[in-house]
């Protein structure tokens, strides 16, 4: 066998699929971000009435979620797969070139929101489909625009949660070896989940905004339930990837590079 030929076809892949992974994290990750100002009833999603559950005999929750919350899950299982074939250094450079571009959108949308609208935009957007007055710029504004809290709540939640799960998921690594991947990938989920739940709410709402610890914590709770449900939930999904990605790269290139990945010798 040629091995420069080898070689080549071992980097293209690895690259290719990095690419690939990246593409698929970057553009969850950003778009969970901008969609994520619209809170949506998980339980009217179903057909069902609202829970109405009681917390510190004052707060009563319903499982009311950002719409980030849909597509948060595919960027922990993206990691995750990242994980598994690049190791932390894979993780860690996607995560930080993620926040970069959050934090570049943020800052891009507080500038256009402060734009004057032109007179014929306001106009022909008015009224609304009721016949009510709508003014368009407002309601562009008020969806776009996040708080300093609410920015840096996510930001730092964000990678403060990258980093912790791929800490916990090579250390479960070293336990489980290369089998049972659905214990160090739900493991590490759950717990930089949980974190990330919380940082959140109380650097958004608590630090920078009016809401009492209690309260942070009682909606803290409400969202960690819908991620630990979902990350059981999309086990199987990491075991269809691993197979998708296994038959692409073929089980010489595969085993290479998960081996790599377990001794931090990646090339990233």
């Amino acid at each position: 066998m040629d091995l420069t030929v080898t070689s080549k076809t071992f980097e293209s892949k690895k690259t290719n699929l990095f690419i690939i992974l990246c593409g698929i994290f970057l553009t969850n990750a950003i778009l969970a971000e901008i969609i994520g100002v619209k809170i949506f009833s998980g339980e009217k999603t179903l057909g069902w009435e609202p829970a109405g559950w009681t917390f510190f005999g004052q707060y009563v929750l319903d499982f009311n979620l950002t719409a980030g919350a849909v597509i948060w899950p595919v960027v922990f299982l993206t990691t995750d797969i990242i994980n598994e074939y690049y190791g932390k250094k894979g993780v860690k450079k996607i995560s930080f070139i993620t926040a970069y571009f959050i934090g570049y959108i943020f800052i891009i949308i507080i500038i256009v929101t402060k734009l004057p609208p032109a007179p014929f935009w306001l106009d022909v957007n008015t009224p609304d489909a009721a016949g009510n007055a709508f003014n368009i710029d407002y309601a562009f504004n008020v969806i776009f625009r996040q708080g300093l809290g609410i920015i840096l709540g996510s930001l730092i939640a964000f990678l403060l949660g990258q980093l912790i799960d791929v800490y916990v998921f090579q250390k479960l690594r070293k336990i489980t070896g290369p089998k049972k991947i659905w214990l160090r990938a739900t493991g590490s989920t759950l717990v930089s989940q949980f974190i990330d739940s919380f940082v959140v709410l109380g650097i958004a709402f608590y630090i920078f905004g009016n809401w009492s610890w209690a309260q942070v914590v009682s909606v803290g709770i409400i969202n960690y339930i819908y991620k630990f449900s979902v990350a059981i939930f999309l086990t199987p999904l990491l075991y269809v990837g691993h197979g998708l990605i296994d038959n692409y790269l073929g089980k010489e290139i595969s085993d290479q590079m998960t081996k790599e990945a377990a001794e931090d010798t990646s090339f990233l």
